[in-house]
């Protein structure tokens, strides 16, 4: 499954460890040489993920970090015993009954294409209720892993919520008794995030804007990965304890994707405001484009899940996760929606500071409520250009007589409306502009729409097929626009 949000949100075995440092992955402690050697390494990566000096080289250092990490796993000698989610499936479901989730009428079952996903056990008609959970079974940082308090002084702990959750999720992994085992046993094991792909997988983004983006996430990853082994490694308290010896860089990947995957915004306790947390059963729902019908009810302290369509008896439940583009998707959540309505192909523009009418263009944009310097989406359908780029495109390519008569007029935002009257010469430049702009973007990738979807009936892995997917739908946005385009061009 993928991300959801209540406001438009492998196969593991569980472990008994305990706070006397009981290790239940690893079949032997590591050695201290090796633990010598990991740490050096760590040392390596934490310089090359914080250094600001490397982030306008984001490939090198991205090579060089996988480099790195490659030999941190090695030394980490990970051999996790695993068993089949679908083995925990049946206590996981009793845990949910004994502590008050409403679940009648589905299931936990495995579909082609999706792995597990949510069954319907009867006939669900559009707005009926399909589940309910309560708070205490959501995982949060309120209701899980008291131990984390300890941290609660920590930078990364105290403001990045993700990060206080993914390492509830260790402590919990790691404890005795975990009283969410059960929820813990029915996660996957790995992931089809971006922190999963290889050097080899992550190049088949050659060209895609979300290259970037799949860059800066491994790296801040493995920017935290070493900063916490870091900590472990030299602090007395019980969490530093329980993982000093079980926490490595796949265990914090997987509790990144779990949370990146699964993290949910719910109301806090008191309703002062909102946290993340993991709703177990609710997030065994697959993704489907449509309306948002989960939202948390304050009276009775549940999170409600309503369907969204009828759902026949047998059929796979789906929610929607929000409005979101097959980019964020496929960094965060690991999958692309081949029809995503609410896909877009971020358009990166700006006003250079070296343009010597840069000033007259922040103020008349500023007016237009729009920044200087943005991402914009090229929307798919018959309108990819929006009403913001459009006005946008306009005030970049205005003359100084133009941006003075838009600064003065009460009428500025009709430049955000197709049928605005301005200069020919205006219209012009913008057309020209992007008509420029598409083919460049079309250009930049290796291979033509053509051969992605000749290569699309190849064996592919699971990661390049997923990247194959993501650029496809980008050449079909950029493709569509420069239509568009010409068209406007030929009226």
């Amino acid at each position: 499954m993928g991300r959801k949000k209540l406001h438009p949100s492998a196969k593991c075995k569980q472990h008994n460890a305990s706070l006397n440092k009981k290790i239940p992955h690893q079949t032997k402690r590591i050695s201290p040489s090796k633990r010598n050697e990991i740490n050096v390494q760590c040392e390596k990566l934490f310089h090359l993920s914080s250094n600001p000096a490397y982030e306008t080289q984001l490939w090198e250092n991205y090579v060089q970090i996988s480099s790195i990490l490659e030999k941190v796993k090695r030394l980490e000698e990970m051999k996790i015993e695993s068993s089949k989610r679908c083995e925990a499936i049946g206590n996981f479901v009793k845990w949910l009954r004994e502590n008050g989730a409403n679940i009648d009428g589905v299931s936990i079952a495995e579909f082609p294409g999706y792995d597990f996903g949510l069954k319907a056990e009867r006939n669900f008609t559009e707005g009926h209720m399909i589940l309910d959970i309560p708070r205490k079974l959501i995982f949060c940082t309120q209701t899980a892993a008291p131990e984390l308090s300890i941290l609660q002084n920590d930078p990364l702990v105290q403001h990045m919520p993700h990060v206080a959750l993914a390492i509830a999720l260790l402590i919990e992994r790691h404890k005795e008794n975990s009283q969410w085992k059960h929820y813990l046993d029915v996660l996957p094991n790995q992931y089809s995030t971006v922190l999963y792909m290889s050097t080899n997988d992550m190049i088949e983004l050659k060209g895609s804007p979300t290259l970037e983006a799949a860059l800066k996430q491994c790296r801040n990853i493995a920017r935290q990965y070493s900063y916490f082994n870091r900590f472990f490694q030299n602090n007395q308290n019980s969490v530093s304890e329980l993982l000093r010896e079980v926490f490595t860089y796949e265990e914090y990947c997987w509790a990144v994707s779990t949370v990146m995957t699964r993290q949910n915004r719910i109301p806090n306790e008191d309703g002062s405001k909102m946290i993340y947390g993991l709703i177990p059963m609710w997030d065994m729902c697959n993704h489907e484009e449509g309306k948002i019908t989960t939202d948390f009810n304050r009276i009775s302290d549940k999170c409600e899940c309503f369907a969204m369509r009828n759902f026949e008896a047998g059929e796979q439940i789906f929610i929607a996760y929000g409005a979101r583009t097959n980019s964020d998707f496929f960094v965060h959540s690991g999958f692309v929606s081949i029809d995503n309505k609410q896909d877009g192909f971020k358009l990166r523009l700006g006003i250079s500071k070296a343009d010597a009418l840069q000033k007259e263009r922040v103020e008349l944009l500023a007016k237009l409520a729009l920044p200087s310097n943005d991402e914009f989406l090229l929307k798919p359908g018959m309108e990819p250009i929006s009403d913001d780029l459009l006005a946008f495109l306009r005030v970049f390519s205005m003359r100084k007589p133009e941006l003075e008569h838009w600064l003065q007029s009460d009428k500025v935002l009709d430049l955000k409306h197709v049928d605005c009257a301005l200069e020919t010469v205006i219209e012009e430049n913008v057309r020209r502009f992007m008509l420029t702009r598409l083919k460049l973007l079309i250009a930049n990738y290796p291979t033509t729409l053509e051969e992605d979807l000749e290569i699309m009936n190849s064996s592919l892995s699971h990661h390049k097929k997923l990247a194959l997917q993501l650029r496809i739908t980008e050449k079909q946005i950029l493709h569509g626009a420069l239509d568009y385009v010409e068209q406007w061009i030929k009226a």
